[in-house]
């Protein structure tokens, strides 16, 4: 049985994902754009890339969480909070580009990073801990 830490942050990791592909489908025609302006992208990458890029993404990520909440694998945890960390200082550099993507892009991509964020932390739980620490199930009182 896995501890109540780990299963809020599959609700909150998974909820981040759905989040960031509606985030994605949203500004698609955008992105679109953006990618056949060759002062944007001189490579000349077109859908196909975009296409790519939402497909490594979303099986990393996916990767990620089952190593984590399925394995009780600790470095997973730790990607995960880098990338997150990582992500965050994105997230934050780049609000100019969101708003030109729209205020509801912007909203979507800001509850996404709040989504990831609750999930990071309910990795550092007690719970979560023990769990990650002992590769599983553990004394079933630390997870009273």
């Amino acid at each position: 049985m896995r501890p109540n830490s780990i299963v809020q942050f599959d609700r909150f990791y998974l909820g981040a994902i759905v989040v960031g592909l509606i985030n994605n489908l949203l500004t698609w025609n955008q992105t679109q754009a953006m990618l056949a302006d060759p002062n944007v992208n001189p490579a000349g990458l077109g859908t196909g890339f975009q296409i790519g890029s939402m497909v490594v993404g979303l099986a990393i990520s996916l990767l990620l969480w089952w190593l984590v909440s399925r394995k009780a694998s600790n470095i997973a945890k730790w990607i995960i909070v880098v990338l997150f960390g990582l992500g965050l200082i994105g997230v934050l550099m780049s609000i100019g580009t969101m708003m030109q993507l729209g205020m509801l892009s912007a909203v979507v991509a800001l509850v996404g990073v709040a989504l990831q964020g609750f999930a990071v932390f309910m990795l550092f739980k007690p719970d979560a801990v023990a769990w990650l620490t002992n590769k599983g199930p553990t004394n079933p009182d630390v997870f009273s």
